[in-house]
């Protein structure tokens, strides 16, 4: 419960991955702060329900082990990922088909050359000799940096990979290269079109694009009409290029539980609902005003604009997450499956409780499905499965369906990736809205946001870095 009389410095409204990194800058730089939120718990649209012992995500927002963020926010240090096989498996063509990873650090012409020669290498001696070099065997994920290559292999039979053919593959492991080597600032002063428009300028070939590009910025950015800024895709291709796609052991909840956890004693108060906010206070419908000197709005955007009319509200991606049980897995390894036909409503899906075992009891399957759009038929969804994983679901219990209408801010061109967060001196915003609809884009907002507060308040920022996460094998 709140004193009455109560005062902090900061009072940030809204206990999401932003406000709560913001709460960590500030009181690592010994200012007195506030964190108020609404609901019973902490995390926002980062949250997990528990149904019969399974952990079920209700945004199934995927992290990459390359977020800058996700090292340099204190209070993340004991946060483990649980990463998916390396690669992509894409279905495509009625066939599974094993995209491999770039490889970090590697120069654009060394991609080009190396996947070349795999493109142009022989495949195999025999139906059961071993795989050629740089492919995977049917039911196997690659294990370490030796296997990664821009290379692909349908696992059900031969046929044209989504990449397209060598030439093809050899152009998506230059740029993909390119990406990963090239500098942060650097990919935002490019020229900003859409992404597909982007993607064509670039010589990609449309198979390549739609194969493999547009399912997985579909994954990235929930944004299957690739109609996303070029900028923030090229930030979510940076990423996937540079690391491994993840997501955090126990649950999307267990990241702002994580922060909300490595701060002071008492900072961070649930169940209070802010009604009006100023420079100086804010004025909550359970325990009247809260003076301060200075307020930081880290909601969502529509609620953020409910306090301050006039603030911009982005348009938003809906997204649905539908969880099952099976009798036993479809599919062997921890691997994240993209639709490249757009054949039905799921648009990727895991069996999540092998990439993270804690999601489920001992000896269940929970298999984690994503929906661009708002819940489909249920019986469509089990045959889109059914073809997806090339197995039965008739047997397949449903668990929970998760709809988001407001899920993700879009970012269509012209797309600022750094919005002003101090809207005046007292004021200020954060959140995913005003940098990249990412965690790592809410992350680092929120220091942004307590960076200018500290700068007005003339304190200098703590600069820990942090050290790097520990990823589970």
């Amino acid at each position: 419960m709140l004193e009455p009389a109560h005062h902090a410095d900061v009072v940030i409204v809204g206990a999401g991955a932003a406000g709560l990194a913001a709460a960590h800058r500030l009181t690592s730089a010994g200012v007195p702060t506030l964190v108020l939120e609404a609901a019973p718990c902490v995390g926002g649209r980062m949250s997990t329900d528990k149904v019969d012992g399974f952990r079920l995500d209700r945004i199934g927002q995927l992290l990459t082990t390359s977020y800058p963020e996700l090292r340099r926010t204190p209070g993340l240090d004991s946060l483990v990922l649980r990463p998916f096989a390396p690669g992509l498996l894409v279905h495509s063509d009625g066939r599974h088909h094993r995209v491999a990873e770039p490889l970090p650090g590697r120069s654009a012409r060394g991609a080009l050359t190396a996947a070349r020669a795999l493109a142009s290498a022989p495949r195999t001696a025999s139906r059961g000799g071993p795989p050629a070099r740089g492919t995977v065997p049917r039911g196997t994920a690659p294990r370490g940096a030796s296997s990664r290559g821009i290379t692909s292999r349908g696992t059900a039979s031969r046929g044209t990979a989504p990449l397209g053919g060598p030439l093809d593959q050899a152009r998506l492991g230059a740029a993909l290269a390119r990406l990963a080597a090239t500098p942060v600032e650097r990919l935002l002063s490019r020229p900003e079109l859409p992404a597909a428009q982007a993607l064509s300028a670039r010589g990609l070939p449309s198979r390549t694009i739609d194969g493999f590009l547009r399912p997985l910025l579909s994954a990235l950015l929930c944004d299957p009409g690739l109609t996303t800024s070029s900028r923030c895709a090229d930030l979510a291709l940076h990423a996937f290029a540079r690391g491994r796609l993840c997501v955090p052991e126990g649950g999307a909840e267990v990241l702002p539980e994580t922060l909300a956890a490595a701060l002071p004693p008492g900072t961070v108060r649930t169940g209070v609902r802010v009604t009006a906010v100023s420079t100086t206070s804010v004025t909550t419908a359970e325990h009247g005003e809260v003076a301060c000197r200075a307020v930081l709005l880290a909601t969502d955007a529509r609620a953020a604009a409910e306090l301050l009319p006039g603030l911009r509200v982005p348009p938003f991606h809906e997204l649905t997450v539908v969880h099952h049980t099976a009798p036993e897995p479809p599919l062997e390894g921890p691997a994240l499956l993209l639709d490249a036909d757009r054949a039905g409503p799921v648009a990727h899906t895991a069996v999540i409780s092998q990439v993270d075992p804690s999601r489920a009891p001992a000896d269940r399957v929970l298999i984690s499905s994503t929906v661009l759009g708002p819940p489909p038929d249920e019986r469509t969804v089990r045959a889109h499965l059914a073809a997806l994983y090339g197995t039965p679901t008739d047997r397949w219990e449903l668990l929970a369906v998760h709809h988001t209408r407001e899920a993700v801010p879009a970012m269509p061109p012209p797309h600022d990736p750094r919005r002003p967060v101090r809207l005046l001196a007292g004021l200020y915003v954060c959140g995913d809205h005003r940098d990249t609809s990412t965690v790592q884009g809410a992350l680092h907002s929120g220091r942004r946001a307590a960076h200018a507060v500290l700068a007005d308040f003339g304190l200098a920022p703590a600069h820990a870095q942090g050290a790097p996460l520990p990823a589970a094998a």
